[in-house]
């Protein structure tokens, strides 16, 4: 009796005003487009920034030696996170006479607007612009992309375009944010659905789940400390992820790059099956190698967990066998793979 009651006050009350104010436009999900400047110009670095060509400045991080490095690593942070994510690996890699350079995606870290979801068209025309930026002042020095979970799936989403243009010479995926918006059970889906579209500013925080990111404890405190990390996140923002993880997976069956693939088999915030499904979606018939790594003891921040130091090995081992054109052992790593997915 008391579900029929509910369901007809959503049917004949609810439901009707929701869509009221969803399809006059009040509510739904917000972009951020404020910053969107009337003229364009070409991108350009200019003291510790990068500058998009609608004006947008994106902060800039560069760790490199005294020589000339034998490659490039341009690095994208995940969700909630900004450059200074790669301040170890980058340190590491610059010993291997490897340059790094990271910036904060539009919405994080130092940029205008953080805390809103601003795209992925513009996310990865940020990409794409930083490529021409390297490739522009450094053109004889091999680019790679190494992007950490929703860093990867912007990487993903933007591989067709580095594919055409030749301007990569490879691409390393950190736990790749794939989980797509219908890979989610409906319990997560509709709820999410429900206030993005309804209460888009409405604070969603993971405070209180038992979810583990990494095994590195004294690295999530100094997080959890950092100002520049955003806590929780809009009901819209988290929309706007789901449907980067959706094009994210679609790509990857379209993936013609070299790629370097990490996952941790711990990871509890990108869950293994649609890992798995990304895996298996990877063309067979693609002209490019595609390494995958499983580690038994890895966590989802890989590169910061404490056995980051083999991951950093890893990487730094691949690029350089990418430098030297030598065989990675075909495109998939099937042992790692079926050990996963089984």
């Amino acid at each position: 009796m008391m579900a029929t009651i509910i369901s007809c006050v959503l049917r004949n009350l609810l439901l009707p005003t929701l869509s009221c104010l969803i399809l006059s436009g009040c509510l739904g999900p917000y972009v951020y487009q404020e910053h969107i400047s009337e003229s364009m110009a070409p991108p350009r670095f200019l003291m510790g920034q990068a500058i998009m060509p609608d004006g947008y400045l994106l902060p800039v991080a560069v760790q490199s030696g005294s020589s000339p490095p034998a490659a490039i690593v341009l690095a994208l942070h995940g969700f909630n996170d900004y450059r200074n994510a790669f301040h170890d690996i980058g340190n590491y890699l610059v010993s291997r006479n490897i340059s790094l350079i990271a910036y904060d995606q539009r919405g994080f870290g130092e940029t205008e607007g953080r805390g809103y979801w601003h795209g992925t068209d513009s996310m990865v025309q940020d990409l794409l612009n930083m490529v021409h930026l390297i490739n522009t002042r450094y053109p004889d020095i091999p680019l790679y992309i190494l992007g950490e979970s929703m860093g990867g799936a912007v990487t993903l989403v933007a591989a067709k375009a580095l594919r055409q243009e030749g301007t990569v010479r490879g691409i390393i995926l950190v736990a790749p944010a794939i989980w797509a918006y219908n890979t989610m059970p409906w319990y997560q889906r509709c709820p999410l659905w429900f206030f993005a579209h309804t209460l888009p500013w409405f604070h969603l925080s993971n405070k209180g789940m038992d979810i583990m990111p990494s095994d590195n404890i004294e690295m999530l405190i100094a997080l959890g400390r950092d100002p520049l990390v955003i806590k929780g996140a809009r009901a819209d923002a988290i929309y706007g992820l789901t449907l980067l993880m959706s094009d994210a997976l679609e790509a990857s069956a379209q993936l013609d790059v070299p790629a370097l693939i990490l996952y941790g088999k711990n990871d509890e915030i990108v869950p293994k099956s649609p890992t798995c499904e990304m895996l298996r979606a990877l063309p067979a018939d693609s002209s490019s190698e595609h390494h995958f790594i499983l580690y038994e003891n890895g966590y989802h921040m890989l590169t910061r967990d404490l056995q980051a130091r083999q991951v950093y090995d890893d990487i730094e081992n691949w690029i350089q066998k990418q430098n030297h054109g030598e065989d990675q052992g075909g495109k998939i790593a099937r042992q790692d793979m079926e050990f996963l997915c089984e």
